[in-house]
């Protein structure tokens, strides 16, 4: 079988390739940029590359990346929609706007991916949201707001389609985070976590 992670812009975990310093992946999460042949980190827009700066982009383990997905960043990247004006003065450097400019940055706080997290093709994830673990996004959805764990949204703006799965089985998916095992009991129990048998997911709890 051919390995999916050897050609670069195919396939290949994101952590092993990522240089900027507000980029944190956890392990075994990959981008799959089959149609773009673009690095990842080129599809993380206005992200500062200085750890000073607050906002950063947190993704967790196991994640799905598809080709062409979007992050989003640098706040509201100076245009205020609550003033007279969208217009960011204090960035234009090319004309002296007088005394009274004021910056209008607003930071949006970190864009957090939870734990296996699959994000379909050319999806656009918004400042400062928040994607629950095992939540999937449609291809081309347009995330303005957090999604809850284990939903299914997509639209534009990215709505509820459905939950994946019933309440106790997601409450049960999230105290297990069978994400944080070790790569044995990952093995282990590679059956279980290749199928849909919540009862017996509810019998491992009590291992």
């Amino acid at each position: 079988m051919t390995n999916p992670f050897k050609n670069f812009y195919h396939s290949y975990y994101i952590k092993d390739h990522i240089t900027n310093p507000n980029i944190i992946v956890g392990d075994y999460s990959y981008y799959a940029g089959f149609y773009h042949g673009k690095h990842f980190e080129d599809n993380v827009w206005y992200l500062d590359a200085t750890e000073e700066v607050s906002d950063k982009l947190i993704i967790g383990k196991f994640c799905s990346i598809a080709t062409g997905v979007i992050f989003m960043m640098g706040g509201n990247q100076g245009h205020r929609h609550e003033w007279l004006s969208t217009y960011p003065f204090y960035w234009d450097d090319q004309t002296d706007w007088g005394d009274f400019v004021q910056n209008g940055y607003s930071a949006k706080g970190n864009t957090l991916i939870g734990d296996d997290v699959w994000i379909g093709a050319s999806a656009l994830i918004m400042p400062g949201v928040c994607v629950g673990n095992g939540a999937i996004i449609a291809a081309r959805a347009v995330v303005t707001k957090s999604v809850e764990p284990y939903t299914i949204v997509g639209g534009n703006p990215a709505r509820l389609i459905k939950k994946r799965f019933d309440d106790p089985t997601i409450a049960l998916l999230q105290q297990l985070c069978w994400w944080d095992w070790p790569v044995e009991k990952i093995k282990q129990h590679m059956a279980l976590l290749c199928s849909n048998n919540a009862e017996a997911l509810r019998a491992l709890r009590l291992v």
